[in-house]
């Protein structure tokens, strides 16, 4: 499998393939911390190591386990180990729902017992037979004409492996109608799109259609923190995204994501990144510099 993605990829980066939704990651290089967001998809790792924090909870991904996002949600991530020699490689298949709806909707769908993970990340070991399906729909990338019927037979099947699996719990009660977890999301789309405005409660739980109570408890357990604490990461994500990335000055960034006080910008960026933006941005940079100059 490591072969097969090395070979499809080419070179470091990035890589879009022939099968919509499906992009293979080939990394030389470890980072430092950097925003993600991770929508419904499954990230299968053959190669290398990442690391992902959420809400203060931390997963590690290497080359036996796999990766399941049921929400959008608002992480750190890191490559931990990567080289020219042994790159991170790793397949990014985004899910479809109403596909995933209509298998869980098939009676012969087993149901498993799982933990009462409630996070919207999961990480589980990697199966032979999701391995295989994996593998299979790789394969198709050398029959381009097969990819329109071959497909989504496949994707199917992935989506039964992983059914399979503990981690299946976060895909059902996402994708179950109805579902808390599923009228949560509402309040996190909403999050994401307006981050940057006054944050009311009541009109959020509103949007989410359930009490503010209810939605406190039920947005804890998707993303391990309340909303304000999310819209916060956002926030600062943001705004060390646009500093690092378009050059922004910190005070611009403050106001930019929402913030009316640069002081307390500069407070609660400390105590998220560890130090003052200026000093966080520069050894960023730093630290970029010299993983060009090794590579």
């Amino acid at each position: 499998m490591a072969q097969r993605i090395a070979a499809l990829a080419g070179k470091a980066g990035e890589h879009s393939t022939a099968i919509p939704g499906l992009f293979l990651y080939y990394r030389t290089t470890p980072t430092p911390c950097y925003r993600a967001s991770y929508e419904p998809s499954l990230s299968v790792f053959v190669q290398g190591r990442k690391r992902i924090i959420l809400g203060g909870t931390e997963y590690l991904c290497d080359g036996s386990s796999f990766l399941l996002s049921s929400i959008d949600v608002p992480a750190q991530s890191q490559i931990v180990e990567a080289s020219e020699k042994m790159p991170l490689l790793c397949m990014f298949l985004s899910l479809d729902m109403p596909t995933v709806r209509e298998v869980l909707s098939r009676n012969d769908v087993p149901e498993v017992e799982v933990p009462s993970h409630r996070q919207g990340l999961a990480v589980g070991e990697t199966t032979v037979g999701l391995l295989g399906a994996c593998g299979r729909l790789l394969e198709l990338l050398d029959t381009p004409e097969d990819i329109p019927f071959l497909s989504h037979l496949i994707q199917r099947e992935i989506l039964y492996r992983i059914l399979r699996t503990p981690q299946a719990e976060r895909l059902r009660a996402i994708a179950t109608s109805g579902d808390l977890s599923q009228r949560t999301t509402r309040a996190i789309a909403w999050l994401r799109a307006n981050f940057a405005r006054p944050l009311h409660m009541e009109d959020l739980a509103s949007t989410a259609r359930m009490g503010v109570s209810t939605l406190h408890h039920q947005f804890r357990a998707l993303t391990a923190m309340s909303p304000l604490q999310y819209q916060k990461q956002l926030r600062l994500q943001t705004a060390r995204q646009r500093m690092l990335m378009d050059g922004l000055d910190a005070t611009s960034a403050a106001y930019e994501v929402g913030y009316e006080s640069v002081s307390q910008f500069s407070r609660e960026y400390s105590r998220f990144f560890g130090q003052p933006p200026i000093r966080d941005i520069k050894a960023l940079r730093d630290s970029n510099i010299a993983a060009v100059k090794v590579a």
